[in-house]
């Protein structure tokens, strides 16, 4: 977890041998097939964020890709990024706080922020390293201060999304000192503001509903599109010796972050550990979602509950006790009429012992 809080995308890398060892080990890459296990090999199945291949041996490879979680910049510590950093907390946001005032920028006041900074605007560049896989929100004060948290963010890597608050005349004036002042075109037209999708929002917590759904927008939507795939969380990675991992930030193609962590930093124990390779169809959850159960049937994280878990609850337990691994299918094509189930489709598993 510590190259993805660096910022950096990583892959988990598991080698299931025909003896039943297994082994993993992580790497810090962008494209999982540059992988030693994966680079120039053939038959590689690329599903979501998980690239497999099975050997001619019966060696299985699975290559898990894992994105940074994204980092949600409020710059401005008011009202209305009080409610934001609440509603993104829920959204799985890091959130980081910024603002140049003691009684406003303090973690008694952001208890949902991962971070609080109190500085000067004008230090924002020195004390932030701004990312492409950042989410920036300024919500200043004045137009002074804006003008010093743009230029803050003009410094550095241009971001997933920028947004600013303030009337069209107020963005007007700092637009206009920036250009005077030399910044690019193309980096100022990128920047939203007025902020926010048009929803008629007027409370602090209805404009951050406005902000957030913008940010998400940008964050699963655009960057879906700048690389000409199809946008939500059902965007499959492309595939293809010369395909590539789509620009920015798209967090429908990263794995199973939350349960990860849990398992790997949290001490919450699992004697087998379930992760869906592969979809098809209808499924309750996105592939690279993870489970992991203990010998008495604790399970932390989840791929999709129901018949979608019982069903590979006992096949967990033998591995548990006899070690190994093997892949299972969970198809739920029969029995979704007649249970009245949304979901209809498959599921392809990795069960293996923890």
């Amino acid at each position: 977890m510590g190259v993805l809080a660096g910022g950096q995308s990583a892959s988990v890398v598991t080698v299931c041998a025909p003896d039943g060892a297994v082994t993993k080990r992580v790497a810090a890459c962008r494209d999982p097939r540059t992988l030693p296990e994966l680079a120039g090999a053939e038959g590689i199945v690329a599903d979501g964020p998980v690239f497999h291949l099975l050997a001619p041996d019966g060696t299985l490879v699975v290559a898990e890709h894992y994105l940074p979680r994204p980092r949600l910049i409020i710059l401005g510590g008011g009202h209305i990024a009080l409610a934001l950093s609440q509603m993104a907390k829920a959204c799985d946001f890091y959130i980081l706080v910024f603002d140049d005032r003691p009684m406003f920028a303090n973690a008694a006041r952001f208890p949902a922020a991962d971070e609080v900074i109190c500085d000067e605007f004008s230090r924002l560049f020195e004390r932030i390293g701004i990312r492409a896989s950042d989410y920036v929100v300024i919500v200043t004060r004045g137009h002074k201060h804006d003008q010093e948290c743009i230029e803050g963010v003009l410094k550095g890597e241009a971001p997933a999304y920028t947004g600013m608050i303030g009337s069209r005349r107020r963005v007007a004036i700092v637009m206009k000192q920036l250009a005077d002042a030399g910044y690019p075109k193309q980096r100022l037209d990128a920047v939203h503001s007025p902020i926010g999708l048009r929803i008629g929002a007027v409370t602090p917590a209805e404009i951050s509903v406005s902000i957030l759904a913008e940010v998400i927008h940008a964050k699963r939507v655009g960057r879906a599109e700048e690389a000409a795939l199809p946008p939500g969380p059902e965007a499959a990675m492309p595939s293809g010796p010369d395909a590539a991992l789509p620009p920015g930030p798209d967090a429908a193609l990263s794995c199973d972050l939350e349960t990860a962590s849990r398992l790997a930093e949290s001490g919450e124990g699992a004697d087998a550990l379930i992760t869906i390779l592969e979809t098809r169809g209808s499924v309750p959850r996105e592939t690279g979602a993870k489970m992991g159960m203990a010998y008495e049937g604790t399970i932390i994280g989840t791929i999709g509950g129901g018949c979608a878990e019982s069903g590979l609850m006992q096949d967990a337990r033998t591995l548990i006790r006899e070690g190994g691994w093997r892949t299972a299918t969970v198809d739920m094509t029969d029995t979704a009429e007649e249970d009245g189930m949304v979901c209809g489709g498959q599921m392809t598993v990795l069960i293996e012992r923890s």
